[in-house]
């Protein structure tokens, strides 16, 4: 039995999920959350086999909730679940330990496909969806920023201080303050408040 859990800000989107699977022998819906806070405590309590989640939640986003699920139950397959359809938003989820993702204009028979593929330790992409392989030789090159810096922009873009970044981590808060003035001068900024700014502006499109 597969056991489910969704994550989606717009009921009407999990409402249409649920109408998909009512009939579905092998899956039970064993919980719906509408943010990345409620979704994290639903899935402490009900302990899911797959989660289908958005990735632009209130309380906390997909991508957050996603490494957040792993790193405490790293059996659990994730989807995700969004209008977004960038390679950057793509990898950031992946690497966040997702199996999947799905586009929210997707047929409601390819969500049921994504969940029996992830659920059987297969990986799933949209058909609209084109995965691109990372260039390795680009990723330090002249005004782009290393996977760790994408990483801690993406908590600043949050809010979160040099010593919160740190912990979540696990490294020292003078190596995130490190990055970051690296980051100002790789980006061509002038100061903390043009990265917070810079961050938020590209949360959803490193």
């Amino acid at each position: 039995m597969i056991r489910l859990a969704i994550a989606e800000d717009h009921q009407s989107l999990i409402d249409g999920i649920k109408l998909l699977l009512e009939y579905e022998e092998n899956i039970e819906i064993i919980g719906t959350a509408n943010d990345g806070e409620a979704l994290l405590k639903l899935v402490r309590l009900k302990q899911p086999n797959v989660v289908i989640t958005d990735i632009r939640m209130p309380k906390m986003d997909g991508i957050t909730v996603t490494k957040l699920i792993k790193k405490e139950f790293p059996h659990t397959k994730i989807l995700g679940f969004t209008m977004f359809d960038q390679q950057s938003a793509i990898k950031q989820m992946l690497d966040a330990g997702a199996s999947g993702y799905l586009l929210k204009n997707s047929p409601l028979e390819e969500v049921l496909k994504a969940i029996q593929s992830v659920y059987q330790g297969n990986s799933y992409f949209d058909s609209n969806i084109k995965v691109e392989a990372e260039d390795d030789t680009n990723k330090k090159s002249k005004g782009k920023l290393t996977k760790r810096q994408i990483e801690i922009l993406g908590l600043v873009a949050q809010g979160k201080t040099s010593r919160e970044i740190a912990d979540e981590l696990f490294i020292g808060v003078h190596t995130v303050d490190t990055h970051r003035k690296n980051m100002v001068r790789i980006l061509g900024l002038q100061g903390k408040g043009e990265l917070m700014r810079y961050a938020l502006d590209k949360k959803y499109n490193f």
